[in-house]
């Protein structure tokens, strides 16, 4: 599989089912010949206003997380990343 085949790949957390969006990049370690992480867009967040809405910060998933690469997703156990705040998050 090419690098450009896995930016075609959407990224659903294993853990919630959550779509987390196609790979924006890849962090790489060039020295050691290596994919470290993906980079992913962050979550939407509600708009409170003119200027107060928008995507939060992209975030890394380390490659470690990766648990599945199939023909339509890539499957992540994403649930305890500390960039990782769903916008709808109900805590009961």
């Amino acid at each position: 599989m090419r690098i450009s085949d896995l930016r075609l790949l959407d990224i659903v957390n294993i853990k919630d089912g959550r779509r987390l969006g196609p790979i924006k990049d890849l962090d790489l370690d060039l020295e050691k010949g290596i994919v470290k992480g993906m980079v992913v867009p962050g979550p939407a967040r509600s708009s409170w206003g003119l200027f107060g809405g928008g995507k939060a910060e992209d975030f890394i998933i380390p490659w470690e997380r990766v648990k599945k690469i199939g023909v339509d997703v890539i499957l992540v156990d994403a649930h305890d990343l500390p960039e990782y705040h769903p916008e709808n998050d109900d805590h009961r």
